[in-house]
């Protein structure tokens, strides 16, 4: 921009003082938001991505067709991958994890010398995972580390934790978890500061060393055991899609004789590693994903809020046009062409865009911590200097001033020279039509952003509301991570019983609202096996039912010393062909030969499973004291209290605990925050939406506020004469604000079925969800137009009271 345009551009903004605050500071707080969604939908892309050769990267999953019930699983049977290498030359490198959270094993006591601590993310891994997987070495290296039996790599933050300033490498440690107590030397440290990533381990230990990583490495069954996440890296210029047509002539060979046998029917696809982060629909992941539909909502409410931001500046610009019209007629008279008048007003506008983001950057800064807490995301300060995000900067200001400046370029520029020197330009200034379809269209998108705000917080108050069918109210959960803590759960359940406030307790596999790994066909007796239905089960004592109020439809609860029986609920006695009347009494086999099993009850239908999903079947097996396994081990216990003062309660059992298990740290869990946690991403999505959607409303008011105060400016005589002659305040408040009000009125009738389709479509991810009732929407267009009467009425009123005399005076 020339220096005398520069100087023109700094007397116009000196002299709109207010108009070029707002323009600022609207375009400062629709790119800081703008930047931050950005930034946010990078890092949720970004996972794998580090790895080296990560397009080479692909994960086996599994689709399993089972008597017509369809799973998608993000893990395969354990010989899968190692075959995969052995058939097929695309295949360089494979790598098998087994995270023992799947089978129920949640955390682990490491103990070195008089430390010890428990660690949750701790993974079984193949020899090869570290020739697959990068990660950068800061003790040991990645040949050979996990080759041996009982050896394991950790993370610098573990080391640290535990080890101090020593040397990690060579030293033992001992892990104790449900699959008993084993020492691990030490082979290697890895460092924390790797790229995002799907797997989430801190410990790494060779899955050749025992429990559940033994199993994996030993299986052989081809249909079912489909617990391990298995990787293949395939050689450089191989096609993923080509070995991916070959893989169920694959299957056939290998396990084509065990599918048949067992009634299953299943299908093996390669998902891209670098894609596993962004997409959904698999059961089993290692690490919570986000949903791509969610990332491109995000975007798409990052593109409205900037451009909420630009039609202020436009809306502005042009309202304030008549101020510049003679100066637009000067230029040309003295021979301005067009284009030198249409840049002028673009480098205006790139000047301001410019402003807008020098605002926002140190803003930006200064709420990221405030930010990430709302995302759960990592977004730190340093970002903002990559190469990437500075050219992302420079992209934004450029795109922001052109959509911006546009529009009033073209228009002011427009203006005929004789007609404006004249004083007769108003034919060119009538913009008001173009101004008021600007103001629907902020008013369209904020209607629809806060109908989306109150459809998420009825789904989200729905779920908190309904009844699950079992109680999550007062109960507590505790979790017994060692042998020797499990092996205290009875005196710890008898002393428990001595409290008034403890109404039962109960142990078992697992709790309810956890995910439940452990699942097998059944099928009646004088059944067809082929016909077996699947279901997950939980190994409990006779308290279980009682502990968790569930309710009996038929038969009876567990008494003690029921082995070898069942209880089932109604939606698996109807998979099974049996009538809830009768269904007790009945036997079931599973399709491995296991059984037989007398069903001694059958419980009414509850979700154990989040409402995402329709109820499924589910067993109750009585597991009397002593049984053991992975897929038994009886970790959690179950505390049914009788108050309301969980903090009393707390206390007495903390004191029972130090008794019973001096030397265990005193964890639990309430079971109403896991029914909580199940919704963490709706809650996490509706506070970013609403957080964003109350920064559109802001900027949307900014350009109300200007709007409103310059129609009051142009209309001062007229409210003077108004008043002169006997206009009431209230009546000149209503005139100055019909038209936005209408404004509002257009925007309700177009943002409404927009509101309704997009809401409808978000809410079949539940299989238990709101209706989308015309209240809610009514409710939104009422939130929209009291905004409107706010931010106008505000400018309304201060017009309404003016002395008419110092306004007839000023005209």
């Amino acid at each position: 921009m020339a220096p005398h345009y520069f100087k023109t551009a700094l007397r116009s903004w000196w002299k709109n003082k207010t108009f070029s605050f707002i323009n600022v500071i609207g375009l400062a707080a629709g790119t800081l938001c703008c930047l931050y969604i950005l930034l946010y939908v990078a890092d949720q892309y970004s996972y794998d991505r580090h790895q080296r050769r990560a397009a080479d990267l692909y994960r086996v999953d599994s689709y399993i067709d089972l008597a017509g019930n369809v799973y998608k699983q993000a893990t395969a049977s354990p010989p899968i991958a190692p075959a995969m290498k052995k058939d097929f030359p695309e295949v360089e490198q494979y790598t098998r994890v087994m995270d023992p959270t799947g089978v129920g094993v949640v955390t682990h006591l490491l103990r070195w010398r008089d430390k010890s601590f428990y660690e949750e993310g701790l993974d079984f891994v193949d020899s090869t995972f570290f020739d697959v997987f990068s990660y950068r070495w800061i003790n040991g290296g990645p040949a050979h580390a996990l080759d041996e039996p009982y050896s394991m790599v950790l993370t610098f933050r573990v080391a640290e934790k535990l080890f101090g300033a020593v040397d990690p490498v060579g030293q033992v440690i001992s892990v104790d978890n449900s699959f008993g107590k084993h020492d691990f030397k030490v082979t290697g440290v890895v460092a924390d500061d790797r790229g995002q990533s799907h797997l989430r381990a801190n410990v790494f230990v060779s899955m050749n060393s025992n429990g559940i990583g033994a199993y994996v490495y030993g299986a052989e069954t081809w249909a079912g055991e489909n617990i391990a996440y298995s990787y293949v890296r395939l050689r450089p210029g191989a096609d993923a899609s080509v070995l991916q047509r070959k893989l169920p002539a694959f299957l056939d060979k290998h396990g084509g004789e065990q599918l048949k046998s067992t009634g299953i029917h299943k299908v093996l696809t390669l998902q891209p590693v670098v894609s596993i982060h962004t997409s959904q629909g698999l059961g089993h992941e290692p690490s919570p994903t986000v949903s791509p539909s969610f990332l491109r909502v995000l975007l798409f409410i990052a593109l409205l809020i900037q451009l909420i931001a630009c039609i202020n500046f436009m809306n502005l610009s042009t309202a304030k046009a008549s101020q510049r019209a003679k100066e637009v007629g000067v230029r040309k008279v003295l021979g301005a062409e067009r284009m030198q008048l249409v840049r002028q007003f673009l480098g205006e506008s790139f000047i301001l865009s410019l402003a807008g983001v020098l605002v926002a950057l140190p803003l930006l800064v200064a709420v990221l911590p405030w930010l990430n807490s709302l995302t759960h995301a990592n977004i730190q300060a340093w970002m903002l200097a990559d190469y990437k995000v500075v050219g992302l900067f420079g992209g934004l200001v450029v795109v922001t001033a052109l959509v911006a400046g546009s529009y009033p370029a073209f228009y002011l520029s427009a203006f005929a020279a004789i007609r404006v020197l004249k004083g007769n330009f108003s034919s060119h200034i009538s913009a008001s039509g173009i101004r008021r379809g600007l103001v629907v269209f902020q008013f369209v998108i904020s209607i629809a952003l806060i109908s989306g705000i109150i459809v998420i917080y009825s789904q989200l108050r729905y779920i908190g509301r309904m009844d699950l069918g079992f109680d999550r109210d007062q109960e507590l959960v505790f979790r017994f991570n060692t042998e020797d803590a499990r092996s205290k759960i009875r005196p710890f359940m008898n002393d428990l019983g001595q409290l008034s406030e403890v109404r039962t307790s109960s142990n078992s596999s697992f709790y309810l609202t956890q995910v439940i790994p452990n699942d097998m066909p059944f099928y009646p007796a004088g059944g067809n096996a082929a016909a077996a239905q699947d279901a997950p089960f939980i190994t409990c004592d006779e308290y279980f039912v009682k502990a968790n109020g569930i309710r009996l439809l038929s038969g009876r609860d567990f008494h003690l010393n029921d082995s070898g029986r069942v209880m089932i609920n109604e939606m698996m006695a109807h998979r099974l062909g049996l009538d809830v009347a009768t269904a007790p009494g009945k036997r079931l086999y599973g399709k491995g030969g296991d059984g037989p099993y007398e069903i001694v009850g059958v419980m009414k239908d509850f979700n154990y499973n989040s409402l995402h999903d329709a109820i499924g079947p589910l067993m109750l097996r009585y597991g009397p004291n002593g049984l053991r396994g992975w897929g038994f081990t009886m970790s959690s216990l179950t505390v049914k209290s009788s108050t309301s003062d969980l903090a009393g309660l707390l206390k007495k059992i903390r004191q029972v605990w130090s008794r019973d298990l001096p030397g265990e740290p005193f964890n639990y869990l309430f079971l109403s925050d896991e029914v909580g946690r199940q919704y963490e991403a709706e809650v996490t999505m509706a506070g970013i939406i609403n957080t964003f959607t109350g920064m559109a409303i802001l900027i949307c008011c900014l350009g109300l506020f200007g709007l409103a105060a310059f129609s009051a400016e142009r209309r001062t005589k007229e409210i003077g004469v108004r008043k002169v002659l006997g206009a009431s305040e209230a009546g000149i408040v209503v005139l100055l604000s019909a038209d936005f009000i209408r404004l509002v009125g257009i925007a309700f009738v177009i943002a409404a079925p927009i509101a309704w389709l997009a809401m409808n479509k978000w809410l079949e991810a539940f299989a238990y969800r709101v209706t989308v009732s015309w209240w809610m929407l009514a409710a939104a267009g009422g939130v929209a137009l009291a905004i409107c009467l706010v931010t106008v009425g505000f400018q309304a009123m201060r017009a309404a009271v003016a002395n008419p005399v110092k306004s007839l005076r000023t005209e």
